[in-house]
């Protein structure tokens, strides 16, 4: 079944270009042209991924992305801004997009943003497929993969959509230790080359959310030299 991914891009050249290079390598394209029809669109029907311009008229990408997050289905993000600056970055990623490109973009970049993009959505899909693991647990902490909610002793913990993928990546990995450029090619994917100082601000972030005390951790636990880990079973019980 052919994937479907929503454009919404007000700069009708880019959009053609974007619809023909999609449409060209095997999706179904809808395009919007400003934020409102973007998200009447999103509202409408179900999306696999969608693309979506920082600076639109009638509501801008970083508030309909908001608006997306606060509905209970869950749709990828891929981002694009003219604008290049770490806070806009911050910005997209932090409001709940799962990916973030600056213009001008190189086509086959895109490309390979996207198919990364799906690989993730596959590889999450696959894991909740095998019995028992829709929900993660891990000491007083539920992670529920299918429904990307956490409950720490009962209490909901909110998380952007790059710390819940975080957090899912290590405890489905318990005691494996990963190099922050690991953890950026599986849960960043392509293209974040020089960005490793990005997991660390969001572990430090995430620490701060789901540990008792974040300058002592008991799940996301640094391994010195190398990376980070998340504990097993025997370090949760020491802690």
């Amino acid at each position: 079944m052919s994937r479907t991914i929503l454009v919404v891009e007000d700069d009708r050249d880019i959009a053609r270009l974007l619809e023909m290079h999609l449409k060209d390598a095997g999706y179904a394209v809808i395009v919007a042209g400003d934020g409102i029809a973007g998200f009447r669109a999103a509202s409408g029907r179900r999306f696999d991924l969608i693309l979506l311009d920082l600076i639109l008229p009638g509501m801008d990408g970083l508030e309909l992305c908001r608006k997306l997050r606060e509905r209970p289905d869950y749709t990828p993000i891929l981002m694009l801004t003219a604008r290049s600056g770490d806070i806009d970055r911050i910005l997209g990623i932090e409001t709940g997009a799962d990916d973030y490109l600056a213009k001008p973009f190189n086509i086959r970049e895109l490309l390979a943003r996207v198919k990364a993009i799906f690989r993730r959505v596959e590889a999450f899909r696959s894991d909740e497929g095998i019995p028992g693991s829709g929900v993660i647990r891990a000491g007083e902490m539920a992670i529920d993969t299918e429904g990307r909610r956490v409950e720490i002793r009962g209490q909901k913990v909110s998380l952007t959509a790059k710390e819940f993928d975080l957090l899912s990546e290590f405890a489905r990995h318990p005691g494996k230790v990963y190099t922050r450029a690991r953890l950026l090619d599986a849960v960043w994917g392509l293209g974040y080359d020089g960005y490793e100082h990005t997991v660390n601000s969001h572990i430090n972030r995430l620490r701060e959310k789901i540990e008792k005390d974040p300058a002592r951790p008991r799940f996301v636990l640094t391994v010195r030299g190398v990376g980070y880990k998340f504990a097993d079973r025997e370090d949760l019980k020491k802690g």
